[in-house]
């Protein structure tokens, strides 16, 4: 069954764009534009506004999207089972990730399934919305996703790490020299933060637990930003372990006085509808962890 009608429904959907999807999928906008048309008098409903700014869903297409997204993932999940049972060793693997997965974990997971597999191929989504990862992986866009625990009782989790939260400080700062980050200056001491910060519950829970408000003196985009205003001495922030494996900017890190956790874990919609390269991919993304930080 051809799902190009489909898929380029929803590229267009989720890029707000004809030229934008057409590129993305590697259409010309026309063709892009007659596939789209060409659905509309099929369905019998119009799926778009069309406006100079670009395109948006009517209220029918909005209904019908989640619909067209499972056949999609349908057809995708047939296409894997049948390449299966020509050869175990092909088909692709649709892995979603937060920015620090996919920094300091997954290339070198990827590296070792293909030592085993070198003919499968992997499709890389990335996202640092909870929320988001969660939804890719029920909806079945991809395979596999990291998540942090506790995840959605409809998804099957296999912990992976379980790490600290750490307090960041610039090398010049007062407590550079503690044993530990003590909870009072949590509010004492000017905060760098995320702008959403709401993302990220786990850092947002190093206060409210100790029903702290932090003193935020400025907050930025992302991750990087955020550790070069703490190296330039702004103040000091919260970061799990992970994403300070290999910090571009010097900085001092302590543990809190009162330690904060987060722990890790990759999941799957369920073990019927995984792939045997997907179930292949986790046992060996568990046990690359395991080996790594066993060298540490």
């Amino acid at each position: 069954m051809s799902t190009q009608k489909y898929e380029a429904f929803i590229k267009t959907a989720e890029l707000g764009s004809f030229k934008k999807a057409a590129e993305s999928l590697g259409y010309t906008q026309a063709g892009i534009s007659y596939m789209l048309n060409t659905l509309e008098d099929e369905l019998g409903v119009i799926l778009f506004i069309r406006d100079y700014g670009g395109v948006r869903l009517t209220s029918e297409g909005e209904q019908i999207l989640p619909w067209i997204r499972d056949v999609c993932n349908s057809e995708r999940r047939l296409n894997a089972r049948l390449n299966e049972l020509k050869s175990v060793e092909s088909g692709i693997i649709r892995v979603a990730a937060f920015t620090s997965i996919s920094i300091h974990w997954l290339p070198g997971m990827i590296h070792a399934f293909l030592q085993e597999h070198p003919k499968v191929e992997f499709d890389l989504r990335w996202s640092d919305d909870s929320n988001e990862l969660e939804q890719l992986i029920y909806r079945g866009d991809v395979d596999c996703g990291f998540l942090i625990l506790p995840a959605p009782k409809d998804l099957i989790t296999i912990p992976l790490k379980k790490e600290h939260l750490m307090a960041v400080l610039p090398e010049n700062h007062p407590l550079a020299d503690a044993p530990y980050f003590p909870i009072a200056a949590l509010a004492e001491y000017p905060y760098i933060g995320l702008k959403e910060e709401e993302l990220y519950s786990e850092t947002e829970q190093v206060f409210t637990s100790h029903d702290i408000k932090p003193n935020v003196f400025i907050t930025a985009e992302n991750d990087y930003t955020v550790m070069a205003l703490v190296s330039k001495g702004f103040g000091f922030s919260i970061f799990p372990e992970l994403s300070l494996l290999s910090p571009c900017f010097p900085m001092v890190r302590k543990e809190l006085e009162s330690p904060v956790y987060r722990e890790l874990a990759i999941a799957i919609r369920s073990y019927e509808t995984a792939s045997t390269a997907t179930l292949s991919f986790l046992e060996c993304a568990e046990q690359w962890v395991n080996d790594f930080y066993k060298e540490e």
